[in-house]
């Protein structure tokens, strides 16, 4: 049975759910991978998002969305002059993904340091996205509950070691994807969870031998 949220969508800044709302709830994503204020980013653009961006203010939305701005902000109608006077750097391209979805974008974004993140997303409607790759590994983050986004070298007891340290904070794992681009190489789990992590996990996971990063996505604030 569809929820109210299904049925009258997202309160949201226009003029369309999937191109604006949903576009900006990627970008946010791709900021909290990123972790830091985002210096640049190139953003490709796939499908009706390709063709359309412009006037559903698609493009605004992505880089109010990088810049940190909830959906329902009204400064996403005034992003790119927001983004001028940060010196934030924006540029986009057409990109073609097979067998994506149409309203699918890539994100490679940076800070002023040089840490990057590389996300591939879809707004799907009503506001509602899927994160479909970050930095190559494939993944399905919803955006649905906080996540924990965790980058490690592949080596037995790994898993172990961190869903450990979860538990020990007293978080509960409602969901979990792993990824590796082969064994003994890079490797990513995803980590749905409910309730939040505290920076003290995040700091306590970053620390763990063999982990390269550590990303939280807040989506929800359910438990504050």
């Amino acid at each position: 049975m569809p929820d109210l949220f299904d049925i009258i969508g997202p309160v949201m800044i226009g003029p369309s759910s999937s191109h604006t709302a949903g576009a900006a709830r990627i970008g946010k994503t791709a900021r909290m991978l990123l972790g830091t204020t985002p210096a640049k980013a190139s953003i490709g653009l796939c499908g009706s998002f390709q063709k359309t961006f412009q006037g559903h203010g698609t493009d605004k939305a992505l880089i109010g969305g990088l810049l940190g701005m909830e959906i329902d902000d009204p400064r996403l109608r005034d992003s790119q002059t927001v983004a001028d006077a940060v010196g934030f750097q924006v540029d986009f391209y057409s990109a073609s993904v097979k067998g994506s979805h149409p309203n699918t974008v890539i994100i490679d974004v940076s800070d002023a340091k040089g840490r990057s993140v590389n996300l591939r997303a879809a707004s799907i409607g009503g506001g509602e996205i899927r994160v479909q790759a970050v930095d190559g590994h494939e993944t399905r983050i919803t955006g649905h509950a906080n996540t924990l986004v965790i980058h490690y070298l592949d080596k037995y007891g790994m898993i172990a070691n961190i869903t450990r340290q979860i538990a020990a904070a007293q978080i509960n794992i409602a969901a979990m994807l792993v990824s590796r681009t082969a064994a003994g190489g890079d490797a990513m789990v995803a980590l749905e969870i409910d309730g939040r992590a505290e920076p003290a996990l995040t700091e306590t996971l970053s620390g763990l031998e063999n982990v390269y990063s550590v990303s939280y996505l807040a989506f929800t604030h359910d438990y504050e």
